[in-house]
């Protein structure tokens, strides 16, 4: 009997620690609708010429839309957000449907269309003046800094996270 007892204590235990770690991952509820915006101007060292090759034309390059958009779903959602969490880009599905030259201001746009445990999903849109120069879904998911920084230290050295 003393076996099985120690037995289903280990088990218990393990219950208990594995419960601990979904505590420690939960996160506040992000409400469907919430939205946010980040507001760019755009030099030329954002353009795709410069940015990415000389035989482009002089536009915004579509790097920096998909930042803006980026930028403007993080803003969404922080107020969210623990101390010790931030939410990282895990998919980005974004058409880049207008040129925009040096000097205009961009404004990206974020709107939460829902949740799946940790992940938030976005419809994101971008403005030129008030012509959408991009629209389309992103996705990032919930992180813990602390835990993320502990891992790539244990995988890379303890410079990593101060590289």
């Amino acid at each position: 009997m003393r076996g099985a007892r120690a037995s289903n204590d280990h088990a218990a235990a393990q219950v208990r620690k594995r419960c601990d770690d979904c505590l420690a991952l939960a996160m506040k509820p992000i409400p469907t609708g919430v939205q946010g915006q980040y507001v760019h101007r755009v030099e030329s060292s954002h353009l795709a010429n410069r940015f990415k090759d000389s035989i482009l034309p002089p536009v915004f390059s579509t790097p920096y839309l998909i930042l803006i958009m980026e930028n403007a779903a993080l803003n969404a959602i922080k107020r969210y957000l623990e101390e010790d969490e931030s939410a990282v880009g895990t998919r980005v599905d974004v058409r880049h449907l207008v040129a925009t030259p040096a000097g205009r201001e961009v404004v990206g746009h974020a709107e939460v269309t829902g949740t799946d445990g940790r992940k938030i999903f976005f419809r994101v849109w971008a403005l030129d003046g008030q012509e959408e120069i991009g629209n389309g879904t992103h996705e990032r998911t919930v992180v813990n800094i602390p835990r993320i920084i502990e891992r790539m230290n244990a995988k890379y050295g303890p410079t990593a996270a101060g590289a």
